[in-house]
């Protein structure tokens, strides 16, 4: 015990040198938010990657032309008002007065389309819906106009998506191209990013942006007003989940993002702490395919992990309480609009001999693949072990390489061969409501090299998800989505392996948390 008790302060000291301090708490301001976060922010383009912490730092420091509420319906943010003309092509937007970027400079429509194209050119649903634009163009300095080349119901949807939404930067920074990440990060959001006060690693520092214009409405999921309470927020970097919890009981910290789950007693026990769901849409489990390389360019193969996973040996090794976990062979979500198991009633149950035979159809010869296993995310840092152990029981041999997050988020942008840096399979998970129907869920995504990290490509997923933004007859789109899972379970893109929540762990002298998919910092107070 007296080991472990030495071990937890350096351990305390090691992660932050200002936690070291016995006078941290009382020095500390109460116009100060200090969080610890699910991982480090390492990188800052939220376009370049789809990682969660970059997008969380995107809704820190940007702001977006629509945005869902805590119903997940869609509402103006930056957007004033807006038209559709009668054939139902042209889409005239107002931008609301007073928006401005943290440089003083003024947010205006040029600002918005260079934004706007350049995330098109990287997001899946921004691909489909720039596929049916004729010409964006600026009209005036708030107003600006999307023409389409033929009608789409998907419009508003695109631009008010949770991960991966348009964040609005001004037009010199939104000129970088795509396949390059930005160094300029002015934004026009609620929070100012202190770059100079950033350090990978130790901690991500934001200020209160005193310039910033909320809308008037109440705070709703991610729309409303963005009105911040605090004059400062500190993202701290403790990647060990017990010293953090130390931290917060003790009062040095005020937030943790992603607890533990089997640190839940510990905290509910503490009557500082309050645990708190703000994501009550939760997560899903993702098991994604590199589609580049041998084995998994045979689909038969990609369908015999299929049969060899089981997502109760996942939720039950990582989540632990049936509480927070649900096993759910529905593609889109348990619970959400366009929910079915078509196509998949008879995997995710480990049936060895089946994968076994689909192995030897798929012409696998034995050759190690390259599971990479992420090491500082609790949520993910089972799931590669448990993937290793159920894949050789299929037959497969598998070369699991660990790492932390960031590394493992820069490696799978990586298209060369597993043996020369690249990769064959990896484990991450998306919230929810990016799940929700095909458009916003990006995984199921096929169009080959503008497809997510795994680049897998097929025409008829590709055109089924184009059928699915055009149409607008629900029974239909139900249809469609049932069409798309067949083919899906057919030639995999992914194995989805099931459905968790959890639980913000908060001091009970902080109020205010919103619920919303995303976790946000706005409109919370320290007392």
């Amino acid at each position: 015990m007296r080991r472990r008790f030495l071990g937890l302060l350096a351990a305390l000291a090691l992660s932050s040198p200002a936690l070291s301090s016995p006078t941290v708490a009382q020095a500390q301001k109460p116009s100060t938010l200090r969080i610890v976060m699910h991982s480090d922010v390492k990188i800052l383009d939220p376009v370049w990657t789809t990682a969660f912490i970059v997008r969380n730092h995107g809704y820190m420091i940007y702001d977006t032309l629509f945005a869902l509420d805590v119903n997940l319906q869609i509402q103006p943010q930056m957007v004033d008002k807006w038209t559709v003309s009668d054939d139902k092509l042209t889409w005239t937007f107002t931008l609301r007065d007073g928006l401005a970027f943290h440089d003083g400079a003024p947010v205006t429509s040029e600002d918005v389309i260079a934004s706007l194209k350049r995330w098109a050119v990287r997001d899946g649903l921004g691909q489909i819906l720039w596929a049916k634009i004729a010409d964006a163009k600026a009209v005036d300095a708030r107003t600006f106009q999307l023409v389409l080349k033929s009608p789409t119901g998907i419009m508003l949807q695109a631009l008010a998506k949770p991960s991966g939404n348009p964040f609005i930067m001004p037009r010199r920074v939104a000129e970088t191209d795509a396949a390059k990440q930005i160094e300029d990060y002015t934004g026009s959001g609620p929070f100012i990013f202190k770059k100079d006060e950033w350090k990978a690693g130790d901690k991500t520092v934001y200020l209160r942006n005193p310039n910033y214009k909320p809308r008037a409405e109440p705070p709703s999921g991610l729309a409303g007003g963005k009105v911040v309470k605090v004059d400062r927020v500190e993202w701290l970097a403790i990647p060990d989940q017990q010293t953090a919890v130390n931290a917060l009981l003790t009062g040095e910290i005020d937030i943790i993002e992603q607890p533990q789950h089997d640190l839940y007693k510990l905290l509910k026990a503490d009557k500082g702490v309050s645990l708190i769901n703000t994501n009550k849409w939760g997560n899903q489990y993702i098991f994604r395919f590199n589609q580049l390389h041998k084995p998994f360019d045979n689909p038969k193969v990609r369908q015999a992990m299929l049969y060899a996973l089981n997502q109760k040996d996942f939720l039950d090794g990582v989540i632990g309480d049936p509480e927070y976990y649900t096993i759910c062979k529905a593609m889109f979500i348990c619970g959400g609009p366009y929910a079915t198991t078509v196509g998949f009633d008879d995997k995710y149950e480990s049936n060895f001999p089946k994968a076994k035979e689909l192995l030897k159809e798929g012409g696998y010869d034995g050759a190690p693949v390259v599971l990479l296993h992420s090491t500082d995310l609790y949520v993910l840092t089972n799931m590669a072990p448990i993937a290793k152990a159920l894949m050789e029981k299929a037959g497969m041999k598998v070369d699991m390489q660990s790492m932390d997050w960031q590394t493992l988020v820069s490696r799978r942008a990586k298209r060369e061969a597993p043996d020369k840096g690249g990769w064959n399979v990896l484990i991450t998970s998306t919230a929810a409501a990016d799940a929700l129907d095909p458009l916003g869920y990006s995984f199921i995504g096929a169009t080959c090299d503008k497809a997510w990290f795994g680049w897998p490509c097929d025409e008829e997923i590709t055109r089924l998800r184009q059928a699915f933004a055009d149409e607008t007859d629900e029974a239909k789109r139900k249809q469609i989505v049932e069409a798309l899972q067949l083919r899906a379970a057919e030639n995999p893109t992914h194995a989805f392996l099931g459905q968790y929540t959890g639980a913000m762990a908060v001091r009970k002298n902080v109020t205010g948390s919103v619920v919303s998919p995303v976790p946000v910092f706005w409109n919370i107070e320290k007392k």
